[in-house]
This record gives structure tokens, sequence and C-alpha cells, in this order.
């Protein structure tokens, strides 16, 4: 989980710097990133497909776990902002 969640952070310092150099990203981009991050956390999808969420089975973290760490990268853009096995708290 720790793993993923550091993807998703990168993900966010890509956006970030993407933008600030080249102003790759449209309009809605970043609202589509943090809403896909939203719909593929793993407590959503096992809600969705078995009605239950099991953390202890999570491999990507949960849809505001994804968000978070995407802002994190995004807001920052820096990987110091994405070391999450050293975060007291995913």
């Amino acid at each position: 989980v720790q793993q993923e969640l550091q993807a998703d952070c990168f993900a966010g310092i890509w956006g970030h710097h993407a933008q600030r150099s080249r102003q790759l990203l449209e309009s809605g981009d970043i609202e589509e990133g943090l809403n896909a991050a939203s719909a593929i956390g793993d407590d959503r999808l096992q809600r969705q497909a078995r009605g239950t969420v099991s953390p202890e089975s999570f491999t990507h973290g949960t849809s505001e776990q994804r968000v978070r760490w995407f802002r994190s990268g995004l807001a920052q853009g820096t990987i110091e902002a994405c070391d999450t096995f050293a975060a007291q708290q995913l």
C-alpha cells in the first residue's frame, strides 16, 4: 500500500511540474485525476464488489488516501512530499 500511495504522489509531482513548466494540463485534468484516484480506492472497490471492506487485504489504499497523496505531490512538487514509508498515518 505504501508503494502504491507513493506512486499516486509521484503522479501528483508530475502534474505539478507539467503544469508549471509546460502548461500541459487542460482545464479539468486535475479533477479527473482526483476523481480517478477516488474511484479506484480499495475501500470503494471492495464495497462495490462485495458490500464490505477488508482493510487487511488492501493493495492500493483507500480512496481518501489516494487523493491525499496525489494532492501532496501536486501541491509540493517534491519527492520529499511522497515519503509514505515514514508517514505516521497513511
